[in-house]
């Protein structure tokens, strides 16, 4: 019983980490309205407010599915206090669909976001954002 709740966490969490692989400056907020990110990425009022139309067009439904996961995620810890493997196993399908949906829902905004972006403003994007994660994974954990 230990080991199954065990193993299914783990997929569970190795599945989350796989799913954040898109940048992670984009998980911290509406970086299009950062100043900072403005400036340097040379974002125009038009396109700043594109971005945001397509962040408030997704957010209902990104918030459906995180309920969505958040119920499977919930009855599939119920199940697992049960202990039964059988029923257990069949509904971590459940729960990798929903957290399949909520990443394609993420995605394809994501998609959209970076349509409205030219191909400079994208690459200068990559590069801040690789430069923050980079400064992020060099501070201890005291520091975050």
């Amino acid at each position: 019983m230990k080991v199954s709740k065990i193993l299914i966490r783990l997929a569970a969490a190795v599945t989350l980490v796989a799913f954040c692989a898109v940048p992670a400056l984009a998980q911290r907020g509406k970086w299009w309205q950062d100043e900072r990110f403005r400036r340097e990425l040379g974002l125009t009022d038009e396109q700043s407010g594109r971005l945001e139309e397509i962040f408030q067009k997704h957010q209902p439904t990104m918030r459906e599915r995180m309920r969505a996961l958040d119920q499977a995620q919930d009855e599939l810890d119920r199940l697992i206090e049960k202990g039964d493997d059988a029923t257990v196993m069949e509904h971590v399908g459940v729960v990798e669909v929903a957290r399949a949906e909520l990443s394609k829902t993420r995605t394809l905004m994501l998609l959209r976001m970076r349509r409205s972006l030219t191909a400079d403003q994208w690459a200068k994007f990559t590069a801040l954002a690789n430069e923050r994660n980079q400064r992020d994974r060099n501070r201890t954990p005291r520091q975050r």
